[in-house]
């Protein structure tokens, strides 16, 4: 609280104090009290309950939000010496995941209530001086490349931090040991799934491009003519890159096994639709017959819907939360030259992973571009 209240006593009717960075809008001339960007991730943003003078306020509705978002990323990736340092890594991460920026002007003798305000909206703030700053006002990332506040943090809502703890848990169960550094995840009041329409979709495109890469590799390819009259709602799902494999006559054998791969993200998407019972631990390659028969009883997208139970938002995320770190694991070990991560199965970790990351909208990414950062 203390590093919020004393940069705002500096900015506070001050001529001299820096103009705000073009990441961030200005208030008008006769706005008083200071100007503070809010950047928060949960989509339900508490009310602002202490007297302020709001400029501007915007969700994800609004096409300007996104572009300055990507904007944002540039200012904190060009801080300092450019090096990504643990805190311009999860300060980037929290900005790709907001739902809400507001723009408000506040006076000194509210400060308590902004802080408290930010801690239960999840907000980084953006002061004037081109800090970036937690909620508690304890500097992130220096504009002039001071060193950070070594207490500041990056702020997570308290169900992604019972989630980790869960998470840790239950590896450390299996005698599985992941770093306590590792960060939480998107959680439920900051999350926005996939629709099952899109999943269902997906999944059925997913069933075409490992149904025709295992038929190439027997040597007995599939024409995606019969393919699209068994999987009517695969075409209009079809990426880019799908969509060039299976018009391609000779696809070299690396191409062929990474598309064979995607039975196991199929197979999450069974789960997160309910048509498959249980997701196992990844330690052994998914159920490929029993992955293709649930999407061929379904026929279609239509009945993918009828036949759907969804898996809960929490359940989504304790299964990303599970993978990410296992993927963590098995890269930490690769690495190292460690050898293989005992009862897991690395292939399975990274597809489940990217699954996982698609539905959640990581980085807001489509299919093709889908990234698995640990």
């Amino acid at each position: 609280m203390k590093g919020l209240l004393t940069r705002l006593k500096a900015l506070t009717g001050s001529a001299n104090a820096p103009a705000p960075t073009a990441t961030a809008p200005t208030a008008p001339e006769h706005a008083e009290g200071v100007l503070v960007n809010a950047y928060c991730t949960r989509a339900d943003v508490p009310a602002l309950d202490f007297p302020h003078t709001l400029h501007a306020r915007r969700d994800l509705s609004d096409p300007e939000l996104a572009p300055h978002l990507s904007g944002f990323v540039g200012y904190v990736l060009s801080r300092g010496d450019g090096e990504m340092s643990r805190n311009r890594y999860h300060a980037m991460r929290h900005i790709q995941r907001v739902q809400q920026h507001l723009s408000l002007s506040v006076d000194e003798s509210q400060l308590d209530a902004l802080s408290s305000w930010a801690e239960r909206a999840n907000a980084l703030v953006f002061l004037p001086d081109g800090d970036i700053r937690d909620p508690n006002g304890r500097v992130l990332l220096s504009a002039g490349g001071q060193e950070p506040d070594p207490e500041a943090a990056v702020p997570y809502p308290e169900e992604a931090w019972q989630r980790k703890a869960r998470t840790e848990a239950l590896l450390a169960a299996r005698r599985l040991a992941v770093p306590s550094h590792l960060p939480p995840l998107v959680c439920e009041p900051e999350l926005r799934p996939r629709t099952p329409q899109d999943m269902a979709g997906r999944a059925f495109a997913l069933l075409a491009v490992a149904a025709r890469a295992e038929s190439v590799g027997t040597g007995e390819p599939l024409s995606t003519g019969m393919l699209f009259d068994r999987l009517r709602s695969a075409q209009a799902s079809l990426s880019p890159a799908e969509q060039a494999f299976l018009a391609d006559d000779a696809p070299d054998e690396s191409t062929v096994a990474q598309f064979v791969w995607r039975y196991e993200c199929l197979f999450v998407l069974e789960w997160a639709l309910g048509l498959a019972d249980a997701l196992p631990f990844p330690s052994a390659i998914c159920d490929v017959p029993l992955a293709a028969r649930l999407m061929l009883e379904a026929g279609d997208t239509e009945g993918v819907m009828h036949a759907m139970k969804m898996r809960s938002n929490g359940e989504i995320l304790d299964a990303l939360d599970m993978h990410y770190r296992l993927h963590w694991l098995v890269r930490q070990a690769r690495l190292k030259d460690q050898g293989p991560v005992q009862g897991v199965d690395a292939g399975v970790v990274l597809e489940r992973h990217r699954v996982l990351n698609w539905l959640v909208r990581f980085e807001d990414s489509a299919w093709d571009d889908v990234d698995t950062p640990t």
